[in-house]
């Protein structure tokens, strides 16, 4: 069998993370491996690693915008 494709969810409402989580989690391909509720989070989760995709809010407090994406690629 070939492994889940490993998702984190970066955004600052909390409602929006559980709903993409559920969403994402309801596909056995699909296997969410982090959440980071700021821009600081989201580089942290990238730095852990073990990421094949983030969802990634770009209007987050702390790290925002492009400025957070270049940090993240």
């Amino acid at each position: 069998m070939k492994r889940p494709i490993r998702v984190a969810i970066a955004d600052d409402h909390p409602i929006v993370r559980a709903g993409l989580r559920g969403i994402l989690s309801s596909d056995p391909g699909i296997e969410v491996v982090g959440e980071a509720e700021d821009g600081v989070g989201a580089v942290a989760l990238v730095r852990k690693g073990g990421i094949d995709v983030m969802m990634l809010d770009l209007a987050m407090p702390g790290r925002a915008g492009l400025t957070l994406l270049r940090q993240v690629l």
